[in-house]
C-alpha cells in the first residue's frame, strides 16, 4: 500500500509524490492560502504576549509555518506542517535567508570540480565589470582569515556576513544559481542581488575565481560569467511602503522590490529541512553532498559565534544568543537554554524580520521546525533606518520560540527521537 505525500518544496503548487509508508512523510495539515492551522490557531491564542502582532497581522503582514516531527519505531521523522497566514504571493525581503541556499549550492559546485580542490581550498576572485571587487590570493597564518569557501559560509551562517555572501554569488554565478533552484523545485526562488549597491545589469556579471594551492599554484579557475536575462521576477511588480528614503531625501513614492530577492517561507523552510533531514527530500529534489558537508552544515546551522571558536568572531559584540531570534530575540545578556540546540537562518532587512529554524532539545526529547517573518515598519517608510526590530519584531519571535518549546515539551509522542546526529560534539574549526 502506497501513501500519497506532499513534496518537501512545500510550494503554492505542491506536488503529490507517491512513496513507500516507511519513508519519511510531509503532511500540510493547511496548504491553502489564508487557511490556518487550528491548531496553530488556539496555540498562540494563549499567549498574551503575542497579542499585540495578533491583533493586526495584516498590518504586521505575520506568517508562520510550525512543523511537527514525529519519529516511527525506526526513528525515521514524519512532518505535519501547520500554517498561520501562510501566503508565498505576499512578498517579503528575505534579506539573509537567501545565504542558506548559496551556501548549499556552494558547497554542491564544489564536488563538480577538481580533486583536491574542497571548502578549505583558497579562493581568489577578480574584477571584469563594474561594481565588482577583488579578494586577490593571500595565506595568512590564521586559517580563520583565508579565502575559501568554507570560511565563506562559516561568517554567513555565524554572523550572517555580507561580502561573504558576495563571494559565494559570484562563485555560483546567477545563471547557475537560479537555474539549479529551478532543478530542485523552487519556482518561486530568485536570487539575483549581492548586498552591495550594484543594479540589475551589474549584478548578471559574476567575478573571475580561481582555487590555489597554499604556495599560490592554480589549480583551477572559472572566467567571469554573465546571465543574458535577469529571471523574471515570479511575483511580477512588487511595491510596499508609501515613501522611501535615499540619503537624506524623501521620495513619496512607494518602494519597488520589483527586481529584488524572492524567497518565499515556505521554499526557505523546505531547504532547511532539506539540509537537516536529506533523507526525507525525495531523489530528485535531493542536494549532491557528501555526509561531511551535511555535518558542516548542521554545525555552522546551530553555533554561536562565541561557540565556534572561530577567531575572527572572539569580539563580545558576538553575544552568546547572536542571531537566534526564536526564543532569544535579540538580547546580549540571554543564557543559552540547557539541552537547546537551534539551527537557523534570520533575515532582517529593509523592515521585515524573519527567522527559519530547527529546534532540537535533548533535556525533553522533542523537536520541531518554526518558521517566521512580520513587518515592522509602522511609519511606512523605507530605508529610513526607523524600524521596530527591537521594540516589537525581536521579542515578538522570541515569545514564539518559547511558547512553541514549551508546547513541544509536553506534546505526548509514541517514540521519542534519537537526536544524537544534532547533538555531536562539534570539531573545532
Amino acid at each position: 500500500m502506497k501513501a500519497v505525500l506532499f513534496s518537501i518544496s512545500m510550494l503554492a503548487t505542491t506536488a503529490v509524490l507517491a512513496q513507500s509508508a516507511a519513508a519519511p512523510q510531509i503532511k500540510a495539515v493547511s496548504a491553502a492560502v489564508g487557511e490556518d492551522s487550528r491548531l496553530l490557531d488556539s496555540l498562540l491564542r494563549t499567549a498574551p504576549q503575542l497579542s499585540q502582532v495578533l491583533a493586526h497581522t495584516d498590518q504586521y503582514q505575520l506568517q508562520i509555518i510550525y512543523t511537527q516531527i514525529n519519529r516511527d519505531s525506526h526513528n525515521v521523522p514524519h512532518f505535519t506542517r501547520h500554517t498561520y497566514h501562510l501566503n508565498p504571493q505576499q512578498y517579503f525581503n528575505p534579506a539573509s535567508l537567501v545565504k542558506l541556499p548559496v551556501a548549499l549550492l556552494s558547497l554542491e559546485k564544489l564536488h563538480t570540480l577538481p580533486s583536491p580542490i574542497n571548502r578549505s581550498t583558497i579562493m581568489s576572485t577578480g574584477v571584469a565589470w563594474r561594481c565588482q571587487t577583488s579578494v586577490p590570493f593571500a595565506a595568512p597564518a590564521d586559517s580563520d582569515r583565508q579565502a575559501t569557501v568554507g570560511n565563506y559560509i562559516k561568517r554567513m551562517l555565524l554572523v550572517s556576513d555580507n561580502l561573504a555572501y558576495n563571494r559565494l554569488y559570484e562563485f555560483l554565478g546567477q545563471k547557475p544559481l537560479n537555474d539549479r533552484l529551478q532543478q530542485l523545485g523552487y519556482p518561486g526562488s530568485r536570487i539575483v542581488r549581492r548586498f552591495a549597491p550594484c543594479d540589475t545589469a551589474t549584478n548578471r556579471h559574476t567575478n573571475p575565481i580561481a582555487f590555489h594551492s597554499p604556495s599560490g599554484d592554480t589549480l583551477y579557475k572559472e572566467p567571469a560569467k554573465i546571465n543574458p536575462r535577469t529571471p523574471a521576477p515570479p511575483l511580477g511588480p512588487v511595491f510596499a511602503g508609501h515613501a522611501y528614503k535615499v540619503g537624506s531625501r524623501l521620495i513619496h513614492h512607494p518602494y519597488d522590490f520589483t527586481t529584488a530577492n524572492n524567497l518565499p517561507l515556505p521554499d526557505i523552510t523546505a531547504l532547511l529541512q532539506s539540509a537537516l533531514f536529506p533523507d526525507a527530500v525525495p531523489s530528485a529534489q535531493r542536494l549532491k553532498l557528501s555526509a561531511a558537508d551535511y555535518s558542516f552544515l548542521r554545525q555552522y546551522l546551530h553555533l554561536t559565534p562565541h561557540a565556534s571558536h572561530f577567531s575572527t568572531y572572539a569580539a563580545p559584540k558576538y553575544f552568546d544568543a547572536y542571531k537566534k531570534y526564536l526564543y532569544y530575540g535579540r538580547q546580549p545578556e540571554a543564557q543559552p537554554q540547557a539541552g537547546l540546540r537551534i539551527f537557523n537562518i534570520v533575515g532582517m532587512s529593509h523592515g521585515y524580520l524573519a527567522d527559519v529554524a530547527y529546534f532540537a532539545d535533548s533535556l525533553h526529547q522533542s523537536e520541531f521546525l518554526l518558521s517566521a517573518v512580520l513587518y515592522v515598519n509602522q511609519d511606512g517608510i523605507i530605508n529610513d533606518a526607523n524600524y521596530e526590530y527591537d521594540t516589537i519584531g525581536e521579542s515578538f519571535l522570541a515569545q514564539l520560540g518559547q511558547l512553541f518549546y514549551q508546547y513541544e515539551a509536553r506534546r505526548p509522542r509514541q517514540y521519542r527521537p534519537d537526536l544524537t546526529p544534532f547533538f555531536q560534539k562539534d570539531p573545532q574549526p
